[in-house]
């Protein structure tokens, strides 16, 4: 296609080319990346200016270059086009590349600071079951067809242009729905610009990210970007837009008046004060499954069950339902067969509440939990998973460069839920370790925790596992919590493999894996070799 043709995709062009170009593959940000054909997105980052790489870019075959800087400052030999905002321009380019994809599906898009991804993966399997050919994009894979692929180390929602590439694969594998998990990074960086969404979901919004989005204020406005997005995207000929809020959760008013403009607004809650669209009741909560009663529209109730345990995964599937629901129509007896059979065939998502079995005489879990609210909602299902005379014992940390306030928070969340808490490192990235566990350690002593008796500080995360179930008695539980199915740990700037459900089997056979090789000098500072 023509580069002029791309260009009119944008929201912000200030300057267009003054010539023309063929363009034959994908946008990229990437001057590495790029491939010839391309155009190449010039932008200025936190450490490095794109507009640097234009001559690295041009030199492996973009065709064209879109940057923030007005052309007579730049030295770029292709046609040049100047957008106010980098960030904004690579979604709706690649949306137009692909040939707007989304607006041939039926998008979902789920936010909220936990449960994002459980929530995702219901309705995706609610959806699937019903018969309908849905793709899923999440921060732990895409899933079109029968095909998975992994989107990146650390959860985020990926790329813009990827997000846009996955979804032009659904089209054409003949997909019509698409669920898609929209974190507050991905909204604020534009990674979902160019996504005609048209059924919004919000789990909840709790203290995380202010490191990044500055003010609880902005974070709240940054989330609800995508009810904004819902109501002013493009609209899809039979397709309504449809929000759906937990309206148990405070930030519920917000989002209602940020999804003025749909057509209709549905609500669920776990502990409803008030009228609610769905919710739950009869709930029963036991180490291996979840059973209680959906309460929906018309007092309509049924019975179901899933593997996902806890009470915050009963709030996951209320808000999966009322979702499926919306998707779904008034085919009371369809929408019934795909609640149940797709909450029977749902998975364990990997690094959520997951269970690890090695032989052992006490429960073991690995779970995602690293925001404050997330560690107490899994410390909370923890506790209703075993006797009221066995203990929790919780291994978790706090990652560098990252909301320094957490740290203490969960700190103390670990001394009033958890029986032992072990604190150790979370992608310290930076960040002195130790101070990172200090800081820890002082807020879990505010709360009456006592070091050495209800609480260790274990620098190696693998030795903490370790140490973690030697502590464990018959009846016990293990938790290890932060880092879920994530592949990697950061210290300094580089990322190490590491995978807690591993790290975990390996303390079970009494064979611990060491964060680090201890031959990694460079890392002493950190205090974990």
């Amino acid at each position: 296609m023509k580069f002029s043709d791309l260009l009119s995709a944008l929201p912000n062009l200030v300057t267009p080319p003054d010539t023309d170009a063929i363009i034959t593959a994908p946008v990229s940000e990437s001057a590495q990346a790029v491939e010839p054909g391309g155009v190449f997105l010039a932008r200025r980052g936190a450490n490095v200016d794109g507009h640097d790489l234009i001559a690295e870019a041009v030199a492996r075959g973009a065709a064209a270059v879109v940057g923030e800087r007005p052309p007579g400052d730049v030295a770029c030999p292709v046609p040049y086009a100047q957008v106010a905002a980098g960030a904004r321009a690579l979604g709706p380019l690649a949306a137009a590349y692909y040939g707007y994809p989304a607006r041939r599906l039926v998008i979902v898009g789920v936010t909220g600071t936990d449960g994002k991804t459980t929530t995702c993966t219901l309705i995706h399997s609610i959806l699937v079951a019903a018969g309908v050919r849905a793709g899923l994009i999440s921060t732990v894979n895409a899933v079109i067809g029968d095909q998975a692929l992994e989107t990146g180390l650390h959860v985020t929602t990926p790329p813009a242009h990827e997000v846009q590439m996955y979804l032009a694969k659904m089209v054409e594998a003949g997909l019509t729905h698409a669920v898609l998990e929209a974190t507050s990074h991905g909204l604020a960086q534009g990674r979902v610009d160019g996504v005609d969404v048209d059924v919004v979901v919000l789990t909840n919004v709790t203290h995380e990210h202010l490191d990044f989005h500055g003010t609880w204020e902005q974070y709240r406005r940054d989330k609800a970007r995508l009810f904004e997005m819902a109501a002013t995207s493009y609209r899809k000929p039979g397709v309504p837009k449809i929000a759906v809020i937990n309206a148990g959760d405070p930030s519920a008013d917000l989002f209602r008046q940020m999804a003025a403009g749909v057509d209709r607004v549905l609500t669920y809650a776990l502990d409803p004060v008030g009228p609610v669209d769905v919710r739950a009741e009869g709930i029963d909560y036991g180490p291996d499954a979840t059973r209680c009663t959906v309460v929906g529209p018309g007092n309509a109730r049924q019975r179901v069950e899933t593997r996902l345990v806890g009470p915050f995964n009963v709030a996951n599937l209320l808000a999966g339902v009322t979702a499926s629901s919306a998707l779904l129509g008034d085919d009371v007896e369809r929408l019934r067969a795909a609640v149940a059979g797709g909450l029977r065939a749902v998975p364990l998502i990997p690094g959520r509440m997951e269970r690890i079995d090695e032989g052992q005489d006490f429960l073991a879990i690995v779970d995602f939990a690293h925001t404050p609210n997330a560690l107490k909602r899994a410390l909370e299902a923890a506790r209703a998973m075993i006797p009221a005379d066995r203990r929790v014992i919780a291994v978790f940390g706090s990652a560098g460069l990252r909301d320094r306030e957490k740290r203490r928070l969960m700190a103390e969340i670990g001394a009033e839920l958890a029986d032992v808490s072990v604190f150790t490192a979370e992608d310290p990235r930076t960040e002195s370790l130790a101070s990172i566990l200090n800081e820890m350690a002082q807020g879990c002593i505010r709360r009456g925790g006592v070091e050495g008796e209800t609480f260790w500080r274990v620098m190696d995360r693998g030795r903490a596992l370790a140490f973690a179930c030697s502590l464990a008695r018959r009846g016990d539980l293990v938790i290890a919590c932060g880092k879920g199915h994530e592949q990697s740990m950061c210290f300094g700037t580089t990322e190490y493999p590491w995978d807690d459900r591993q790290a975990l089997r390996a303390a079970l056979r009494g064979e611990p894996l060491l964060t680090l090789p201890t031959a990694d000098l460079k890392l002493r500072d950190t205090g974990i070799v």
